[in-house]
């Protein structure tokens, strides 16, 4: 299903002016290391409700409810799940860091601050139910570099629910900012690290606008163009937008800008799933530089399942959960398509594709795919795969150049899967690369 953002913060409003700066002083929720400071509130899930410059010291960071923040949040079915409060009633699984829409906080767990990092583990809430918290826990380490902040992110889920919902995107994180801070950044071209001009983005949300960031950051700042970077390497589509007067309201106050990395993921009742983003605070060129510090050294793909999916999803199809080697799909009737994350490469850095994989059950016919610059499929953006359906793992291996519409950018690659007679044929992918 498409995300649905965390936007519930909305309904209450509220006004007042940007608290003043106060120096950086030394706490245990919080790490300093002279150029940027960083702190999580133990009351709201140990979140992070506090990002400055040590300096000035001035919070970036909006908590007008428990909503925001800079959060981890999941989204799984079913849909409804359990009885949701009644202004959200068919939402789906989301557990989030910071607490429910009741205003119940999740529970901090874990917490440690060692000067060098701080690491928290929660139990989150499910947003839209009644002091239900949630089969699983976060965790989260931060640490300090320069103007940025390091951020790792940890899923743990022991559902008792057992039943497969496929992919749904993911907010990785959901970032929200003060009104100060209403002006909406990122890169959108075809060349990206090369210092061609940013797009400033135009949103009144929510809903929010979703928009490809090519080199993996957006920002949002104020008037001067200073404020906060998010970077999530790898990842090319972001959520972003402003909600109400621009340039007005602090930490406190409904004003808010919004920034969420966004890729779609399966998660299974037991996955432990992991990510990595970075929080920069300076001008846009500082956190451009920040992004291409952090730039795939390789962006062609080179997918092995050996232990997870490789962020790949698929429709009109069921896997085995978690690959133990190689992922197992069980087929439907009906095509189906295995697509892969958001990429971005340019053609002649990889002319072959070579594939690991098994088919078993009836014949069905298999083609590779790959998206241009527009970031679309097309029917004749595709070649056939030779794959016998007799259950024994084979090497296919692709000429790519001598493919017409194989040419400049590359932005995703997929597998599609032909309709057959019947239901329950069996495609075991082992690996996909383009090295």
């Amino acid at each position: 299903m498409p995300i649905t953002p965390l936007f519930w913060s909305f309904l209450l409003l509220g006004g007042s002016s940007l608290a003043p700066a106060s120096p950086p002083q030394a706490r245990s929720d919080r790490l300093d290391n002279g150029t940027i400071q960083i702190g999580v509130d133990l009351k709201q899930g140990g979140t992070i409700t506090h990002l400055a410059l040590s300096r000035q010291g001035a919070n970036l960071i909006n908590s007008h409810d428990l909503g925001r923040q800079i959060q981890q949040s999941y989204y799984s079915g079913p849909t409804p799940y359990g009885t949701p409060h009644p202004g959200w009633k068919n939402w789906s699984w989301n557990p989030i860091g910071s607490g429910d829409v009741y205003g119940h906080p999740s529970k901090v767990l874990e917490f440690q601050n060692d000067g060098r990092a701080l690491f928290i583990r929660s139990q989150p809430m499910q947003w839209a139910l009644d002091n239900v918290p949630g089969e699983c826990e976060f965790e989260t380490r931060i640490t300090l570099d320069g103007p940025s902040a390091q951020v790792r992110c940890r899923l743990i889920n022991h559902r008792s629910d057992h039943a497969w919902y496929g992919p749904h995107d993911q907010e990785l994180p959901a970032v929200y900012t003060i009104g100060k801070l209403h002006r909406l950044f990122t890169y959108q071209g075809e060349k990206p690290f090369q210092n061609q001009p940013a797009t400033e983005l135009k949103n009144s949300g929510p809903p929010w606008i979703r928009f490809r960031a090519s080199e993996s950051w957006a920002a949002l700042v104020d008037d001067n163009g200073t404020g906060v970077g998010v970077i999530h390497p790898g990842v090319h589509d972001f959520l972003g937008g402003f909600h109400g007067a621009p340039g007005q309201g602090g930490p406190r106050d409904d004003p808010t800008g919004y920034i969420a990395p966004v890729r779609r993921e399966i998660l299974d009742h037991n996955i432990d799933y992991s990510y990595d983003y970075v929080l920069v605070v300076g001008t846009l060129a500082e956190i451009r530089a920040q992004a291409a510090a952090r730039k795939p050294a390789d962006p062609r793909p080179d997918d092995h399942f050996t232990h997870n999916r490789r962020h790949w999803t698929l429709e009109a199809a069921h896997d085995a959960g978690i690959p133990q080697g190689a992922w197992i799909v069980t087929l439907e009737k009906q095509a189906c398509r295995l697509t892969g994350p958001d990429a971005w490469w340019q053609a002649d850095q990889a002319e072959r594709a070579t594939i690991r994989a098994a088919l078993s059950g009836g014949d069905r016919a298999l083609f590779l795919l790959w998206k241009g610059s527009d970031g679309r499929f097309h029917d004749d953006a595709r070649v056939p795969l030779q794959l016998k359906p007799d259950g024994l793992m084979h090497t296919i291996t692709v000429d790519l150049a001598r493919q017409p519409r194989y040419q400049g950018l590359i932005t995703g690659v997929a597998i599609q899967v032909g309709p057959a007679p019947r239901a329950g044929d069996v495609l075991r992918l082992e690996s996909v690369s383009f090295r």
